[in-house]
């Protein structure tokens, strides 16, 4: 039987409860070998970033998992390609499972988001999985997340995975849900506001910690179908295609009048 290879990375860090249920779930698929290349540290919220400014270094934590020293999951993912898989690349690629949702235009924000990016990047089927949590919940329920991902990797290794280069599927699961239906969504209108709080260290120097606040979306005008947040609330589960063309087309026309207008 041909090995059908699984590169798993995440941006919660290589010990989170996330990753480790998904890859425990992986690998009761048969014929799968799963490879762990993942942050040593927290890197939520990194966007879609590789370290350019110092050295990078695998550590091996067992067999065909490692974390990478200070590395992002951008990292985490270019030099796996570079090194583990130098000879053939990953089968697939699954970044998570992320603590918390990637909907809307967090998914810019998002380093588990941008471990699928990369997968894409270099031709190989991606997904980013994301668990919707109650951030008072410690330690919080991977069941539902963990089951449907596990489906849906096995339908993608029996048939064909559902996208085009350069696209990626982003999905969301409802919190404390056991079961769910699946809807296929676009990504909602995320609204945003600044939340940071001011301190000062024993010396009188200001510091500040940014907060969350608290998620806030719209329907995007004109956009038939559900987006995500839409999906969520109802819940659903939320599968998004997630395209990297951040071209605007639809206003390439009106600034080429822009510039050719004599004011």
């Amino acid at each position: 039987m041909k090995i059908y290879n699984i590169l798993v990375t995440n941006d919660d860090g290589y010990e989170a409860k996330g990753l480790l249920e998904l890859v425990k779930t992986l690998k009761e698929i048969e014929g799968v070998r799963v490879t762990v290349v993942a942050p040593a540290n927290e890197k939520s919220a990194c966007s879609h970033s590789i370290t350019l400014s110092r050295p990078l270094r695998f550590i091996g934590i067992d067999d065909d998992f490692f974390k990478l020293d200070d590395g992002t999951p951008g990292d985490c993912v270019y030099l796996s390609l570079a090194s583990i898989f130098a000879d053939r690349k990953p089968d697939l690629l699954i970044s998570g499972i992320n603590r918390g949702s990637n909907m809307g235009e967090d998914i810019t924000y998002s380093g588990t988001a941008a471990g699928a990016m990369e997968g894409v990047l270099h031709d190989i089927p991606s997904i980013a999985i994301s668990q919707v949590m109650d951030f008072s919940d410690p330690g919080g329920d991977f069941f539902l997340a963990s089951s449907f991902i596990k489906d849906l990797v096995v339908k993608i290794k029996n048939g064909s995975f559902p996208l085009p280069k350069r696209e990626f599927l982003n999905i969301n699961i409802p919190y404390d849900k056991k079961e769910a239906e699946v809807k296929v969504t676009y990504a909602g209108y995320r609204h945003y506001a600044n939340d940071a709080h001011a301190h000062r260290n024993p010396r009188g120097e200001e510091f500040y910690w940014l907060g969350l606040h608290p998620l806030s979306f719209s329907p995007r005008a004109g956009q038939k179908g559900m987006s995500d947040y839409e999906a969520i609330k109802a819940g659903y589960i939320s599968i998004t295609p997630i395209m990297l063309d951040l071209s605007a087309y639809k206003s390439m026309e009106g600034l080429e009048t822009w510039l050719n207008t004599t004011e």
